[in-house]
Parts: structure tokens; sequence; C-alpha cells
């Protein structure tokens, strides 16, 4: 797999939303990355969505898209006709999630009647049809209903990878050692599952703070510091958040790193400075 660079965005709730994900679409276009992907909400709550935006963007762009798919609220008849409408949309790669419950990560799994209760049923699935590249979601800092057990995690990508996955893209993380011991645990097992690193560039403390209380994410204490000391200066966040993805970006790509995933949160300033604070050229 060659390195790749690529950029994630949520169905935006209202038009106006729809129309700034388009002007931020329009000017990472000019970036030539190398695929698109589209969210779920907890609990599958944008699914509608995430169809219609995924299709259309496949549809005005040239732009490679996957789509995320997850088990929460589908029965495996309507997860096929989902694999259907995005084929037909002329998508080409998933990205096969278990899904946030309701309520968040935090939240009980309640699995749907007819429904999938791990991904690794999503992926053996998608893989039946054979007409998608698959992609799952792996985490550096381990996943929350693991416990801590983070061998759990690997046995568990190991499994999708033999069931058809042929890629992961991380949760976001800040600590790259994270990284690096995730592939090197999944390399001792004889792993090839290329392991994309998910970044997201600070640009909102409050924002970051709701994100790593659903997700667990812990945020080292030294980065914690440096944005709670500046936290009312929105200029000097968002200087912050470039300067320190940049840096994480600077040592993953030296590390190996089969490519980088930007969480963009529809915005496209801080990925583009990022492009070129790291020189990358298309």
């Amino acid at each position: 797999m060659a390195r790749t660079f690529s950029f994630e965005f949520f169905p935006p709730k209202d038009e106006a939303g729809e129309d700034r994900l388009w002007h931020t679409m329009a000017n990472l276009e000019l970036l030539a990355p190398d695929f698109i992907s589209v969210t779920y909400g907890a609990g599958g709550s944008t699914r509608e969505r995430t169809i219609r935006i995924t299709s259309e963007i496949t549809a005005r762009t040239h732009i490679p898209t996957v789509a995320h798919l997850t088990c929460v609220g589908s029965t495996e008849s309507e997860l096929r006709e989902i694999l259907q409408h995005y084929h037909d949309a002329g998508i080409k790669s998933i990205l096969a999630l278990r899904g946030d419950p309701v309520g968040g990560p935090a939240a009980p799994w309640t699995s749907t009647p007819g429904g999938f209760t791990h991904s690794d049923e999503l992926v053996a699935l998608a893989a039946q049809r054979g007409d998608f590249t698959i992609g799952v979601a792996a985490f550096p800092d381990g996943h929350p209903a693991s416990h801590g057990d983070f061998e759990q995690d690997v046995d568990v990508l190991l499994r999708k990878e033999q069931l058809g996955a042929s890629f992961a893209t991380t949760q976001f993380f800040f600590d790259v050692s994270k990284w690096k011991d995730l592939v090197e645990r999944l390399s001792k097992r004889g792993s090839s599952l290329p392991i994309i690193p998910g970044i997201l560039p600070v640009t909102n403390v409050r924002q970051l703070e709701r994100m790593v209380e659903l997700n667990g994410t812990p945020i080292p204490p030294r980065i914690r510091e440096k944005f709670l000391k500046i936290e009312s200066d929105t200029e000097g966040v968002k200087a912050l958040g470039i300067e320190i993805a940049t840096e994480m970006c600077s040592q993953l790509l030296e590390a190996g790193a089969p490519g980088l995933h930007f969480y963009t949160m529809n915005s496209s300033t801080a990925t583009q400075e990022i492009y070129l604070n790291l020189g990358i050229t298309r």
C-alpha cells in the first residue's frame, strides 16, 4: 500500500453546515487527498445523511470516498442494503466499525435484533461481496471495551485482517510511541495490516476535552498544560494545535507511517497549514 494522505468529515446537521462542508471540500480537494471518509454519529444517528453525503462526494469530486458503516441500529438485511447502495453510488471502500451506542462510547452496548455485535462480523459480510476495499479502526491508546488489555486489541485487529480488512485508521492520539508500539506488536504477530495514524489538529480546547471525554483518549500532561495556559486565546490555540500536529506528523512519517489521516472537524485551515509545514506535495 502506497503512503496515503486522507481527510475525515462528519455529516452536517443543517443547510449552513452543508455549505461549510462543500467549501471545506473544495479547499482540501486542491491537496489531492488519496481518500475522504465520512462518519456515522453515535447510535447510527446520521446514517441516512452519511449515505447521502458520501454518495454526493463521490459524484461531485474525483476523490475516492471511504464510507463508514456501523453495526449500530441496523439488521444484517439493512446492512446488506446499505452496502448495495454504496456499490451503486460508485463507492469502492468502506470503514467497518462496531459504532458507538446512542449514549456514546461509554454507554452500554445493546445489539440490534437481527444485527451484529462486533465489527468483525461486518468485515466478513462486506468481504463476502468481494467488491469493497475494507478498512477498520485501530486504537493506539487501547479500545475502551478492552479495559487496558492491549493484546486483546491486537487479537481483534489480526482477526479482522484475516477476514478481509486491508487497512486500518486510528483513533486520534497524542503520543507517537503508542502508535509505534501497536505497529510493532502487530508485526511480531505476523500482520501486514497498514495502520494509518489519525491526526486531530486541536483548534478548540473545549471541543477537544469533550471528544477526549467521549472517546477516552488521554492527553499527555505537557500538552494539556500548554493548551490550558492559552485557552482563551483562540488564535494561539489554533497555532499551538497546528504546531503539535505538525511535529507528530513529522515523527510518524519518519517512523515509516503508511500515511496520515486528518480529522478535519469539517474545516480546512489547520490541515492546509500542516501540509504546508510538512512540505507535502502531490
